[in-house]
């Protein structure tokens, strides 16, 4: 018998629900660690501050586009991170230079989204300018988040700058790290007191408890305000809204069929922007913020006209941040027999990459099937939520490879050796295996798996550990 044939011997396929169980050979760890969404920490503050520099600096090497003007970054972008053994995400907000009216609302825009996406935030400010009325916006804002927050002095090239830095204590968000983005000076320290207090799993994705969180988001003027009025109007049964200044996200908390929903502010479509030229990418950063603050996401389309690459960019920025989905074809009451059936024919084109999500034909103008929503977000929150056993799955597995064996590869025949599901929220299975496994037969497992046990309206990921050589571990893919 084979090495790899031993491998998926007895006790491989067994009914077992312990990862201790896993054959000889594979080590599981702790997967739930590997795969789990990891803590947020956000670099926030004005264009050219250098916060770029210093995302740069954390990650020790040049992913972020660095260049000596204002607004080169002019979305959030996140990058994985490892300081002294311990596993991040860094989330570059970048900046936009508007017009000097629009820039100080732009920058208290970000701090916003940040409050309440990361786990941690960094504030860069810089040290020869000191502190500007974005700035002071930003920690104003900041300060209310009960996040902790820290302010890096930037640009503290040597011990004379560091009674510059020292005046900064005056935005209040505590004593400054005085820090060079450029040259290093200071960048552990600030790291250390940053990994003293961010946890070990991201507290945001993982969820503290309370009421699920909802965003709907769409391309401008599908009707996401009309449809959040109706559900909040018709109820009557709005409990509150949890709101600050003019330009805070507001949260509406909705009672609807007995059960309370938290409804994120999402692309700011419900406020109107100050400055036309900063529009675009203030409505991007709002709807980035709300889905990675959802759990579940609504995305609305407008039925009533052709899909548009908007709408699949809007749906890959939902599925690309793990989270559970509704679509919601809005504008039904527009609909007449020919558009119905281009609009079917559109959508066994275009949403491909998402048939398991629910689909629920809705008006939000006159109410028409508006109550299909409630059961559908909590069918796809149940999905997001649903753990696997290992030993059913291993033996499910099973079947399925033996009636449908992985494609050959380099001459030789891939084995499954084990499988669990490291995590949920959304569900992530790790398969270890003795090969590479193509794309197209992952798709193929993810597909058994959902006709298995159900996951609709939920993504799946699939990662595959290839053990090279007997006792030599995993590679992860």
């Amino acid at each position: 018998m084979s090495d790899d044939d031993a491998d998926v011997a007895d006790g491989t396929w067994s009914d077992e629900t312990d990862w201790e169980l896993a054959p000889d050979g594979i080590d599981v760890g702790d997967l739930e660690a590997d795969y789990a969404p990891p803590p947020v920490v956000a670099v926030v503050g004005r264009p050219n501050v250098g916060k770029s520099t210093l995302v740069n600096r954390i990650l020790g090497r040049r992913e972020a586009v660095v260049q000596d003007i204002p607004g080169v970054t002019r979305d959030r972008v996140s990058y994985d991170a490892n300081w002294l053994g311990r596993r991040f995400m860094v989330q570059d907000t970048g900046g936009w230079e508007p017009d000097a009216k629009g820039l100080q609302s732009l920058v208290a825009e970000q701090a916003s989204v940040a409050m309440r996406t990361a786990d941690a935030i960094i504030l860069v400010v810089d040290s020869i300018t000191g502190a500007t009325s974005a700035d002071e916006a930003a920690a104003k804002r900041l300060q209310r988040s009960g996040k902790p927050v820290f302010l890096a002095a930037n640009k503290v090239d040597n011990e004379k700058m560091e009674s510059e830095a020292a005046l900064l204590w005056s935005l209040g968000l505590g004593e400054p790290h005085p820090v060079s983005a450029m040259h290093g000076r200071g960048v552990a320290d600030l790291l250390d007191a940053v990994l003293a207090v961010l946890p070990e799993l991201s507290e945001i994705a993982s969820g503290a408890g309370g009421p699920r969180r909802v965003a709907l988001v769409g391309k401008p003027n599908v009707g996401k305000s009309s449809l959040l009025n109706r559900l909040a109007g018709d109820e009557r049964s709005v409990v509150h809204d949890v709101a600050g200044t003019t330009v805070d996200p507001v949260d509406s908390l909705i009672e609807l069929d007995g059960k309370l929903w938290r409804f994120v502010d999402t692309a700011g479509l419900r406020r109107k922007v100050g400055q036309a030229s900063g529009h675009e990418f203030y409505a991007s950063v709002r709807t980035h913020g709300a889905i990675d603050a959802a759990e579940v996401v609504v995305v609305m389309i407008d039925s009533s006209q052709p899909l548009t690459e908007q709408d699949q960019r809007v749906l890959s920025m939902v599925i690309e941040a793990g989270r559970a989905v509704v679509l919601a074809f809005n504008k039904w009451d527009l609909m007449d027999e020919d558009r119905r059936f281009l609009l079917d024919r559109e959508i066994d084109l275009s949403l491909e990459q998402v048939q398991w999500a629910q689909r629920v034909n809705i008006s939000a103008k006159t109410g028409r099937a508006v109550q299909k929503l409630v059961p559908a977000l909590e069918s796809a929150l149940a999905s997001w939520d649903k753990r696997v056993p290992t030993g059913p799955l291993n033996t499910y597995v099973k079947e399925i490879v033996a009636a449908t064996p992985p494609p050959v590869r380099g001459g030789k025949q891939p084995k499954i050796l084990f499988a669990t599901q490291a995590t949920a929220r959304p569900p992530t299975f790790v398969l270890f295996t003795s090969g590479f496994l193509e794309a197209g037969y992952r798709r193929f497992l993810e597909r058994k798996l959902r006709e298995k046990w159900g996951f609709e309206g939920s993504p799946i990921k699939i990662n595959v550990r290839v053990r090279e050589k007997r006792g030599a571990g995993a590679r992860k893919r």
